[in-house]
């Protein structure tokens, strides 16, 4: 019997199915075109080589998937559980010879991956942890499917610290919604909701907290680098063996 979808899964699946059309062009935009550097600096901590296999997870419309096969010319699966999310990632991959022949998208979900243990060789994620109803037991389905010394890296964002705090929630709290209603009410929606469920994943999953989580889950050496006045997180480690 298939489980039954939370209501946090919910409301992440209805919020999605709103905003594939825009969502590269919106998502540099309005993170002030710093998305697109903080994908970049999680793909490089990746490190795959030409044979490697790398899944993908959360991956929507491919932007990650896009930055591993032009980074290290790996093959890249790529993993969401919005249908609306990856047609978009797969009208990119036809119309890019490269992307169609390196490229596999699937539809699934991050707490139940179809894949077998220790399947591929790297593992990227991002904007996936306030979406999931237990972090720590995703973490652990996420790092099941990694050979030994393979590469973990995520992209998150987070909560600047120090005089950035009160700026930030100013933007998050007015700037998005207002800026998001201009394209549409999916993304006002959106736009609303991001800086509320980002503060409370904090609360709840502070920085230091989710490098345990990580660690527990079998993952080893674990980083992490704060980017843009704290606005975006990169972590990463390794599988341990």
């Amino acid at each position: 019997m298939a489980a039954a979808t939370s209501p946090r899964k919910r409301h992440a699946r209805e919020m999605f199915a709103d905003l594939p059309g825009r969502y590269d062009e919106l998502a540099a935009a309005l993170s002030f075109f710093q998305d697109p550097r903080w994908r970049r600096a999680a793909v490089e901590r990746v490190g795959a080589a030409p044979t490697d296999r790398v899944l993908d997870v959360a991956c929507g419309t491919g932007l990650v998937a896009r930055e591993l096969v032009g980074r290290w010319g790996c093959r890249v699966v790529g993993l969401d559980q919005s249908a609306e999310m990856l047609a978009r990632a797969e009208a990119k991959r036809a119309a890019d010879p490269v992307l169609a022949e390196r490229l596999t998208l699937v539809e699934g979900e991050a707490e139940r991956l179809p894949f077998a243990a220790a399947e591929f060789d790297h593992l990227t994620f991002t904007y996936l942890l306030r979406y999931v109803d237990d972090p720590a037991a995703t973490l652990r389905e996420l790092a099941r499917v990694v050979r030994p010394g393979g590469r973990v890296a995520s992209l998150e964002f987070c909560v600047p610290g120090g005089v950035w705090l009160w700026p930030w929630r100013l933007y998050t709290r007015v700037g998005l919604p207002l800026l998001g209603r201009i394209d549409s009410r999916g993304w006002a929606r959106a736009g609303a909701f991001l800086g509320p469920s980002i503060e409370r994943f904090y609360r709840e999953h502070p920085l230091p907290r989710q490098v345990e989580l990580w660690e527990a889950a079998g993952i080893e050496r674990v980083g992490a680098r704060r980017m843009s006045l704290g606005g975006g997180v990169v972590i990463w480690g390794t599988v341990g063996g």
